[in-house]
């Protein structure tokens, strides 16, 4: 088998079990939370009573509806439970649209248009909220998804380790594995990723950041069909062609388009001092929007405390046992290449027009920061050397259902 074949089937099982474990995960909340609606209780004072989502009831209401997007590395499961508690209405994934079929959840998960998504929800949603991770930490959460169902490579693998989703953090060498195969590509995606949000929607080649036809986009959305090789700018597109500039039609879809109206910190929305804000401006992403009964500005900050220190709802990566993210270490290329891709997003939307734009600023902060632990992590020689190494066939916790299998 050629490297080439190698690199593809690679990456259709990354898309495989990532969907996978999209749809089962989203499918058995459905199940756990069929009770009558309800939404979380203001006590008074302050104080308030998180209760789950439910999806009864609400098929027939008119909502205002929220794309939560963002690279896929948990972040957007954190965004999404806060709306969940805010409102008592459910969130639903791409994949579960497209696969499950259309429905009137208000609140959509999205990692479109990452090689990991899918737009499944057709026509259904008005607004874009965009979560931004620290791309090292992305890095991790990203990889660990893959381990929590041990690689499945069918649903019906998947459907049954639902319940070791951010249960704890895999093998050091798995990791490894994996970050020495995939991480340079997936510096470029994470860019790539907020440019397409940013932009609403204009085409560009992640590779070189050029913008690009059509034709050569929706190559570049197919990862598993052709190899980097294949994609190069140039030889696509040609190195003196004028292109002009072309959206994806899907953005055509969304009521305000897919420029995000709220660029929100995962880091930020968990810590201790900063995520009660943060919850707030979550808050007021949906507030006031049709159907959207979000509840008193006195008992947000208990919906927090809820779900962030008392841990009510559903896992998230702050709930993962075993290994803090700080001990998955990169390489020192790997840290210069997210430094390289963060300065050159920092640039361009400190810059005009971008320098006007609350969205864009609020980026800007987050990046630099993200930038500066990065940074701390080179000059404190916080890397490992390449190394090529090979990771476990399959997690032991799970050889018992490969070998019944």
């Amino acid at each position: 088998m050629t490297i080439k074949s190698n690199h593809k089937i690679f990456l259709s099982l990354i898309s495989l079990v990532l969907g996978l474990s999209f749809v089962a995960n989203n499918d058995s909340i459905v199940h756990y939370w069929n009770t009558s609606r309800k939404m979380s209780v203001d006590l008074g004072g302050g104080k308030c009573r998180w209760t789950p989502p439910s999806y009864e009831g609400i098929e027939n209401t008119t909502f205002f509806k929220t794309v939560i997007a963002g690279y896929p590395s948990g972040d957007k499961r954190l965004t999404f439970v806060q709306m969940e508690g805010l409102t008592g209405l459910p969130a639903k994934d791409e994949w579960d649209f497209e696969y499950l079929g259309m429905s009137n959840h208000p609140f959509i998960k999205a990692n479109y248009p990452h090689h990991e998504g899918i737009w499944g929800w057709d026509d259904a949603a008005d607004q874009v909220v965009m979560v931004v991770r620290n791309i090292k930490r992305a890095m991790v959460e990203y990889h660990d998804i893959l381990w929590d169902i041990g690689y499945a490579k069918t649903w019906e693998q998947a459907f049954e380790l639902i319940p070791n989703l951010y249960a704890e953090r895999p093998p050091l060498s798995d990791f490894l594995a994996w970050r020495d195969e995939r991480v340079h590509d997936e510096i470029k995606w994470y860019g790539w990723f907020i440019d397409y949000y940013m932009e609403g929607g204009l085409m560009r080649d992640m590779f070189t950041n050029k913008i690009t036809t059509p034709e050569h986009w929706y190559m570049l959305m197919m990862p598993t069909v052709y190899t980097v090789a294949e994609l190069n700018y140039d030889l696509v597109v040609g190195p003196d062609t004028v292109v002009q500039p072309s959206y994806d039609p899907n953005c055509e879809k969304i009521t305000n388009g897919c420029e995000p109206v709220k660029v929100i910190s995962a880091e930020r929305l968990v810590d201790h001092t900063k995520g009660p804000g943060v919850s707030l401006q979550i808050a007021n992403a949906i507030d006031g929007k049709h159907g959207m009964n979000v509840i008193s500005p006195e008992a947000r900050g208990c919906i927090w405390r809820e779900l962030i220190i008392n841990k009510k709802g559903l896992k998230t990566f702050i709930d993962r046992d075993g290994y803090g993210e700080s001990d998955y270490s990169f390489t020192q290329e790997h840290l210069e290449g997210m430094i390289a891709e963060l300065d050159r997003l920092i640039s361009k939307y400190s810059s005009h027009p971008w320098d006007v734009k609350e969205t864009a600023q609020d980026l800007v902060d987050l990046l630099t920061e993200h930038r500066g632990l990065i940074d701390a992590d080179l000059t404190e020689g916080g890397y490992r050397k390449m190394m090529q190494r090979t990771a476990s066939a399959i997690p032991q916790r799970f050889e018992s259902m490969e070998k019944s299998g």
